[in-house]
């Protein structure tokens, strides 16, 4: 059994006490730049793990992130928190990861309850009110993951950029009657997502939107939104999610109606599953590796959260300088960008362009 390296073993390496070497493994103290990196190279070069128990009692923090997602189950967020947990692991922390169930209470009882054994928390999504977050985010350090509320840092992305870009795209198909398949009515994304599609439509020449309402984002909840789709009359349909625009495609199908040939299909996220059905998925991409490293970083920079193995390093640089997508200290709110995605699910308009 190899022996555990210890404090002495990297402060004899590097040549200093061990109260100097702790010191600088734990920036506290004033030890000299050059003294602090000749003990964190003497660590990395034996694979020295601090004690995290020990350095939560001198620093006082914990060396964990909580994460809280709606859905694990959902595409969408298993691919976020993929890179949460990535980003966070090069930054030197564990990462809780918590389903909520799409459950507004049970959103804050995980945040109480994990949040005090974490140094910062990522909430994906949250469906909590704007009240509700300021009061939850007091004290904390805590990032929004495509969710905005006053006060609060987030990062998003463009959703009404994203269904504007849907919009324009099959209303150059010819399509003018577009049918809405909305997702959770608490869903801020959502909200943002049907506000960019009455946008598009004032911006659009005869564009009209029919608003089916809202559903369950999962499969099932296209297939229900699916028969108002054939009922309304609309040539195209955007729906919230891909796995709503899956449901949708099946249920279509099962009744009879060609796509894209009879309607035209779009969803929003590009989950794997947009390009293994037939037809393939017409959809919005979202950068979901981007969006869960930017939320670790985002939550570094705010400076109450410390990197705990990089020390001598502001909060939100230094662990990945040069990175293109890393975000700084001073970008609270920020948004990223999306991208549509054109395959088979989306054809001209039955009867061609007007």
């Amino acid at each position: 059994m190899t022996t555990p390296v210890t404090l002495r073993d990297v402060a004899r390496a590097a040549g200093v006490s061990p109260a100097t070497a702790s010191r600088a493994l734990a920036a506290t103290g004033s030890t000299s730049t050059d003294r602090r990196a000749q003990v964190h190279r003497a660590a990395r070069e034996l694979g020295y793990r601090p004690n995290r128990a020990a350095r939560e009692l001198i620093t006082g923090r914990t060396g964990n992130l909580c994460l809280v997602v709606p859905d694990l189950e959902n595409p969408f967020f298993a691919a976020v928190a993929k890179a949460v947990q990535s980003r966070a692991r090069a930054a030197g922390y564990a990462v809780f990861v918590a389903d909520s169930e799409e459950d507004p209470r049970l959103e804050t009882e995980l945040v109480t309850q994990l949040g005090a054994q974490a140094d910062g928390v990522i909430l994906c999504a949250p469906r909590m009110s704007e009240t509700a977050l300021t009061r939850l985010s007091a004290g904390r350090a805590v990032v929004l993951v495509n969710r905005e509320a006053p006060g609060v840092a987030s990062v998003a992305v463009d959703n009404v950029d994203g269904v504007r870009q849907a919009a324009a795209h099959v209303h150059a198909l010819g399509h003018r009657r577009v049918a809405w398949a909305g997702g959770p009515a608490d869903s801020w994304s959502d909200r943002e997502r049907h506000a960019g599609l009455v946008r598009a439509a004032e911006q659009l020449p005869g564009l009209e939107v029919v608003d089916l309402g809202h559903f369950a984002p999962v499969f099932a909840g296209g297939v229900a939104a699916a028969d108002l789709v054939a009922a309304s009359r609309a040539t195209a349909v955007l729906a919230h999610n891909d796995l709503m625009a899956l449901g949708i495609l099946d249920r279509l199908r099962s009744r009879g109606t060609a796509v894209p040939s009879g309607v035209s299909v779009v969803g929003y996220d590009d989950v794997p599953a947009a390009t293994l059905v037939s037809p393939a998925l017409t959809t919005v991409a979202v950068p979901f590796a981007r969006l869960g490293r930017a939320a670790v970083d985002t939550l570094l920079a705010l400076g109450t959260v410390a990197d705990p193995d990089r020390t001598g390093t502001a909060p939100g640089h230094g662990a990945h300088a040069g990175d293109d997508d890393a975000v700084g200290p001073t970008a609270p709110g920020h948004r990223l960008a999306v991208e549509l995605v054109v395959r088979g699910s989306t054809d001209t308009a039955p009867g061609g362009a007007p």
